[in-house]
């Protein structure tokens, strides 16, 4: 009986055809620094987004309570049919 020999597996050649990254290339050290930099700047976005929601939402409060104390408006707004009162 002779041997069968196993065909040999082809080294892959996708991982030996693909470029180098950037990543790649830069100190790991240096990638977590960025990767750092980066959740750092999206927290301060959410931060941002997160107060201009809020000043928002205190000047349509604001607003309204002006709004509320307006006569004209609570009348012209009522739904009551106020020409029936004449």
């Amino acid at each position: 009986m002779a041997k069968k020999n196993k065909p040999a597996a082809p080294p892959s050649a996708a991982s030996q055809d693909k470029p180098a990254t950037l990543k790649d290339l830069l100190n790991p050290d240096v990638v977590s620094k960025l990767k750092a930099q980066a959740d750092q700047m999206k927290a301060e976005a959410e931060i941002q987004r997160e107060e201009a929601r809020k000043q928002a939402e205190a000047a349509r409060k604001a607003e309204q309570k002006r709004l509320d104390n307006n006569f004209e408006y609570l009348l012209n707004n009522s739904g009551m049919d106020w020409k029936k009162y004449n």
